[in-house]
C-alpha cells in the first residue's frame, strides 16, 4: 500500500522558500538605472545595494539549479485532485516561474558581459570581464539591462500569482496546496 503525501519533503520546502526570499530581496535591492550610473564611471563595488543585489541573483541562480536536480532525485511530490484546467494552469505557471529563475540570472550576466561592465559579489569577489557573454553573439542582440529589468517585473508578478493562487486553495478550496508547502502540523 502507498502512503498519500501530503507535503513536500523538507529539503524541497526550504528551497522554495530560501528561493522566494533571495527573489524577493534581489528585486527591492535592485539597483535603478544602474547601467547608466556604470557607463558614467560608477564602481559597483562603492555601492552596497549593486553587491548584494549581484550576490542574491548568483544565490537564486544556484538555488534553482539545485531545486532542478532535487526535482529529479526528491520523493514523489504530492498529487491533489482538481480539474484538468487548473493542473494545466499550475504546470504551465510553475513552468514559467521556473524558466524566470533561471533567465533573469542569465540577462544579468549578459548586460554586464554586453556593456562591459565587472561583476561584484560579496566577499570582495570581482570578475572584470566575462567573456562568454562579451564575445557572444547574443551580446549584441539586445539591451540585455532592460531585458534584465523587463523580466525582473516578470517573476515579481508571476510569483505574486503563485502566492495568490496558493491563498486562493488554501481559504477557498481547502484542499491542502499551501500546506504541501508548510511544515506538517504535528
Amino acid at each position: 500500500m502507498q502512503t498519500v503525501r501530503t507535503h513536500y519533503d523538507k529539503f524541497s520546502r526550504a528551497l522554495h522558500w530560501l528561493t522566494a526570499i533571495a527573489v524577493i530581496a534581489a528585486y527591492v535591492l535592485g539597483p535603478e538605472h544602474f547601467g547608466r550610473e556604470m557607463r558614467d564611471g560608477l564602481d559597483p563595488a562603492t555601492r552596497l545595494d549593486i553587491v548584494v543585489h549581484e550576490s542574491l541573483g548568483v544565490l537564486v541562480m544556484t538555488l534553482t539549479l539545485l531545486r532542478l536536480l532535487w526535482v529529479a532525485l526528491r520523493p514523489a511530490k504530492p498529487q491533489f485532485d482538481m480539474p484538468r484546467w487548473m493542473h494545466l494552469a499550475s504546470q504551465a505557471t510553475q513552468g514559467l516561474l521556473w524558466l524566470m529563475l533561471l533567465a533573469v540570472p542569465a540577462s544579468a550576466l549578459l548586460a554586464l558581459g554586453s556593456e562591459g561592465h565587472p561583476f561584484t559579489l560579496l566577499g570582495g569577489v570581482r570578475v572584470n570581464d566575462i567573456p562568454f557573454t562579451a564575445n557572444s553573439p547574443l551580446a549584441d542582440l539586445a539591451d540585455w539591462g532592460e531585458v534584465h529589468g523587463l523580466l525582473g517585473e516578470m517573476i515579481l508578478w508571476l510569483s505574486g500569482l503563485h502566492a495568490i493562487a496558493g491563498i486562493g486553495h488554501h481559504f477557498v478550496l481547502k484542499d491542502g496546496v499551501l500546506r504541501s508547502m508548510l511544515p506538517p502540523r504535528s
